[in-house]
């Protein structure tokens, strides 16, 4: 075969594996054949699934940026984005569970269990969400005052934080729902889901911010309903998928009546996951009130717009990792454990590879992608000097996510969870607070204790990953 066949060829396999990844192929036996294809053909899809979900949070950045008061606009989205982290913290550990039980059925070839047991995931978390939406609705105002903004800017913006929370279980079965595919091994459906949803908001936020037509300009507002809508959107194509699509999970009404033993199977795996990914929240939640105390409205929104620039990388690397908690649960349901170690060294690789070079690329240009969602030069200021010292972290930040959706794909959300206590309560709060405080350096104290605490976090998980009580789990 000469060498022009050869690359034709290579190029021929690259090309049917792209298309085969993004259009969704659950005939593909992720517990044989190639892992570098199992690896590719998950994380095609998952990594941008995960893109789609930030870029909600930068077509608002993007929009609300622009507007008058953008300081205050700005500090609104992203306290908001705070605190419903605790949203997307009880949304990702109850998808976690529902991916790990999935995965796990799958992997022993039994589909009707996979789809019942998604089915009682989903009444978990809309019982869950009703009182979340309700508190959240009433108490908006109070609760942008307490995250550290002024009443000034509380008066501006609680509507947006108003419907975002009140509108919350559209994003708790956007992720919930994404999961339940992804267990099945179905990532391309969560995927299109994320797509469908962005391009919906990414339309809407220009007529419902700006106004068009007969429609009035709703300015801050507009943002949240737009963003609302078209999660809502994309929970609406996901439900056609569930009842209607071709995959391997077939969904009947009768799934969706309670059954207690299966919902108690699946909160003792979903409640440290959800406590972990709460930990870590509500650690961002205070690090957003520190800054917001120590540097002011100013400070605040120059925080906020460089989190929002770094979750964008870093969600396509979570989703990169995700790749390894269905991997690794359907491969530990077949009983291949060296498979399993094995998905999780490759995942790693690629994922240590994206994220250093999204260091490089943020570091080295971010003061223009800064420049593109803020025209206030204070905010471009901080938001600079804080997105270029906390993404030194990057590449320790992509082990992490890797090793964290290992135990979690397994079922072991204990470890996770006691790694986050210790090294976001005990270590990153403490550091940042004798920083910013005592040291007097203000947000850099906070920017600073950021990638150092992810680091430890990471070390504790390669030592809890080789102890490997993950492969003796039981779900």
């Amino acid at each position: 075969m000469t060498e022009t066949n050869i690359k034709k060829s290579l190029f021929s396999k690259i090309f049917t594996t792209l298309k085969q990844a993004i259009k969704g192929d659950e005939s593909f036996d992720y517990t044989a054949g190639s892992i570098k294809k199992a690896v590719i053909l998950l994380a095609i899809p998952m990594v941008l699934e995960m893109m789609m979900e930030s870029v909600f949070a930068l077509v608002d950045l993007y929009f609300v940026g622009h507007l008058e008061h953008s300081s205050f606009a700005i500090q609104t989205v992203g306290l908001t984005e705070s605190v419903i982290t605790i949203v997307y913290s009880v949304a990702i550990g109850i998808s976690m569970a529902a991916t790990a039980v999935v995965a796990r059925r799958i992997g022993e070839k039994d589909p009707v269990a996979a789809a019942k047991a998604g089915m009682q995931a989903i009444i978990i978390a809309f019982t869950i969400n009703i009182v979340m939406s309700i508190l959240g609705f009433i108490y908006a105002k109070d609760i942008l005052v307490i995250m550290g903004a002024s009443v000034e800017a509380a008066e501006h913006g609680y509507r947006f934080t108003q419907i975002m929370i009140g509108g919350s279980l559209c994003i708790m079965l956007l992720f919930l729902i994404n999961g339940i595919f992804r267990g099945a091994g179905n990532a391309a459906i969560a995927m299109k889901s994320l797509w469908l949803a962005n391009i919906c908001n990414i339309i809407l936020c220009p007529i419902l911010i700006n106004g068009f037509g007969p429609i009035p300009a709703f300015g801050l507002t507009g943002a949240a309903m737009a963003t609302t809508l078209g999660r809502s959107i994309g929970v609406l194509y996901q439900v056609y998928h569930l009842f209607f699509g071709k995959g391997v999970l077939k969904i009947i009404p009768s799934y969706f009546v309670p059954d207690l033993k299966q919902i108690k199977a699946l909160i003792k795996i979903a409640a440290p996951g959800v406590l972990q990914f709460v930990i870590a929240s509500c650690s961002w939640i205070f690090l957003a009130q520190l800054v917001a105390t120590t540097g002011g409205d100013h400070g605040s929104a120059g925080y906020q717009t460089a989190l929002r620039i770094m979750m964008f990388f870093i969600l396509p690397a979570w989703g990169l990792s995700n790749a390894a908690a269905t991997l690794v649960g359907q491969n530990l349901g077949a009983k291949q454990i060296g498979r399993a170690e094995k998905s999780v060294y490759t995942t790693a690789r690629y994922n240590v590879i994206f994220m250093a070079t999204i260091m490089v690329i943020t570091l080295c240009f971010g003061k223009y992608i800064i420049s593109f969602f803020t025209n206030d030069e204070m905010v471009k200021t901080i938001a600079v000097e804080a997105l270029q010292i906390m993404s030194i972290g990057f590449v320790f930040y992509g082990i992490g996510m890797v090793l964290i959706n290992t135990f979690n794909g397994a079922g072991d959300t204990w470890t996770p969870t006691a790694i986050n206590f210790f090294g976001f309560w005990l270590f990153q709060i403490p550091l940042a607070y004798v920083l910013a405080k005592h040291f007097q350096m203000g947000p850099t104290g906070v920017f600073i204790a950021i990638p150092v605490a992810e680091t430890a976090i990471t070390l504790a998980g390669i030592v809890l990953y080789k102890k490997g009580k993950w492969k003796r789990t039981q779900v």
